[in-house]
């Protein structure tokens, strides 16, 4: 069985952060892994405290996965603080684990604050470059690039700009534009474009979270940077066609509504865009 660890703040309420990235590891046929950098007390209409774990505790979390078990991938969420991310840094160049998937978080879906301002020079600096993909959405893609996106080419701008920083692959998700909802895989050579219809919903809380733990999964189980987007597409768009209505604010996705549904079927590593 492939191993996925993630290195992201804790959600209470389910649907988002760590509960939501072992869900969809389980989802997809692999096991799961977590080091805990923040405990978030939120739910689907706020936020309502954080408590940073110690810089420390983060890197003897990460070393007693290390010393004891191998890891296919890593996925990267919230990294609230400067010293946080310096810790996680210091653990990534000390095991240089593969398919390290970055989902730079700044904000909960409700519009709360997940990461100190101060600290996106410090992410651009010093995390960014051990990214084997980045997965910014648009308001993220905008604080990095430090460009405003308003079009599909302004996508591509940023995510060159983004490229141009260190990291190997950028995936900049367009969910907070107008229209059907397309994201553009940036591998420093060619863009791949993936697009679906949105979907009407306001039950949304933790998709980011989902959808680079799904990628973070494909890339463990063997798959080429592009068909591991492509896959965990088609896995987000299902959970959140999907969604659970939960919560008096935005719901989570239905992680397992597949899983559920037909069984767990392990994709293949190969195919056709």
């Amino acid at each position: 069985m492939k191993k996925v660890l993630s290195i992201a703040g804790s959600d209470c309420s389910g649907g988002a952060g760590i509960q939501a990235d072992l869900k969809t590891f389980s989802a997809h046929g692999v096991f799961g892994m977590s080091v805990i950098v923040s405990v978030v007390a939120e739910n689907t209409s706020r936020v309502i405290d954080i408590q940073d774990i110690t810089p420390d505790m983060i890197e003897k979390q990460i070393d007693a996965v290390f010393e004891d078990i191998e890891v296919d991938a890593v996925k990267i969420g919230m990294l609230s603080t400067q010293l946080c991310m310096e810790a996680v840094a210091r653990k990534l160049e000390q095991y240089k684990p593969c398919n390290v998937v970055i989902d730079p978080v700044m904000y909960a879906k409700n519009g709360c604050p997940l990461m100190d301002p101060d600290s996106i020079d410090t992410l651009i600096k010093v995390v960014l470059p051990y990214a084997d993909l980045l997965t910014p959405n648009i308001p993220e893609a905008e604080k990095i690039s430090n460009i405003k996106i308003s079009s599909t080419e302004d996508m591509k701008i940023a995510a060159k700009l983004i490229y141009d920083m260190g990291c190997k692959n950028v995936l900049v998700k367009g969910g907070h534009a107008i229209g059907d909802a397309l994201d553009i895989l940036y591998d420093g050579k060619e863009f791949y474009y993936f697009e679906t219809q949105r979907i009407n919903t306001k039950n949304t809380h933790g998709t980011g979270c989902t959808f680079s733990s799904a990628i973070a999964s494909n890339l463990a189980l063997g798959m080429t940077m592009p068909i591991a987007v492509k896959q965990a597409k088609k896995y987000i768009t299902t959970a959140i066609e999907h969604s659970l209505n939960i919560g008096k604010g935005n719901g989570p996705t239905h992680h397992f509504y597949d899983l559920y549904k037909n069984g767990l079927k392990i994709k293949e590593s190969k195919g056709d865009l």
